[in-house]
């Protein structure tokens, strides 16, 4: 019987460097410059098609004012004009600081109530057979349904809108987590506690790794929500505050600082959320590789 062709960097010379053996191709990943100018085409076209329904005339500059006016509103907004400092007295940058401000309060005291209970509820079933039906109820409930509630019983200072972005940040988080630490792999469970781990044991070296990746997506969820939520909590004594500054703008039709405000609370919610992201492959760089 013939003996086997050898490998191919068998047959190669001594000392010479293996001749590597062909694989599958590999996929091209976009470059970076591809990759940025994705987003910048289309932010390019809206700007264009925006430009083309404002010269129109379909509607009036009132309702669809042209990109220059809504640039014009920003520079306004953001600067000192005519001795008129930014929008009613303080700068754009310093309206969405302090909205920022009211957010982490808010949505930090939710996410973290939103954790623990969802941990809790996770691996004591009676609690989450009493508490489930209350978030779920919560969760459907939209800002303004209680938001008044919360101005008759805290007034009409900070307490209501840190109160309502903290209710709304809530159930998300802990509907997240409450299902990642009930779907923890079973056999891991039972294998660390048949090595001896007691229940603290399991759950920090088991079910938290485990739920981990879940409860970040509940994470940016719920200050998603928080951030919808915005302007709804600063409807009343919102000046200063990015939610207050469109609420003030709308009442006077100024709809150039309104698209100013809600591209602010946009490109702000979308660099949080890149933020997010980046922690959660930083604390979490497991995710997708089980």
């Amino acid at each position: 019987m013939p003996p086997a062709p050898a490998a191919p960097e068998l047959l190669a010379e001594p000392g010479a460097a293996p001749t590597a053996v062909p694989g599958p191709a590999r996929r091209r990943r976009p470059s970076a410059l591809w990759r940025l100018a994705l987003p910048v085409g289309s932010l390019l076209l809206f700007l264009a098609l925006w430009q083309a329904v404002a010269a129109a005339g379909t509607w009036s500059e009132t309702l669809v004012p042209p990109p220059a006016k809504v640039w014009d509103a920003f520079l306004a907004v953001s600067t000192t004009r005519d001795g008129v400092r930014g929008y009613n007295g303080t700068y754009l940058v310093e309206h969405l600081g302090i909205s920022l401000r009211r957010i982490a309060f808010g949505a930090g005291v939710g996410i973290a109530l939103g954790v623990l209970l969802g941990l809790v509820m996770g691996t004591v079933r009676w609690v989450r057979s009493l508490f489930e039906p209350w978030i779920s109820f919560l969760r459907t409930l939209p800002p303004l349904a209680y938001f008044s509630l919360l101005i008759v019983w805290l007034g009409i200072d900070e307490e209501p809108k840190i109160t309502l972005l903290a209710v709304a940040a809530f159930p998300p988080v802990a509907v997240a987590t409450t299902a990642a630490v009930a779907a923890a792999p079973r056999h891991l469970v039972e294998a660390a506690r048949a090595l001896g781990a007691s229940r603290w044991e399991v759950v920090k070296d088991v079910v938290l790794p485990s739920a981990l990746p879940e409860t970040f997506t509940g994470v940016r969820l719920a200050v998603g929500v928080a951030y919808s939520s915005l302007v709804a909590a600063e409807l009343v004594n919102g000046l200063p505050g990015i939610g207050g500054m469109v609420k003030d703008a709308a009442n006077y039709n100024n709809t150039p600082v309104v698209l100013v405000g809600i591209a602010a609370i946009g490109v702000s919610g979308l660099l949080i959320d890149a933020l997010l992201v980046r922690l959660e492959r930083a604390v979490v760089p497991w995710r997708g590789r089980t």
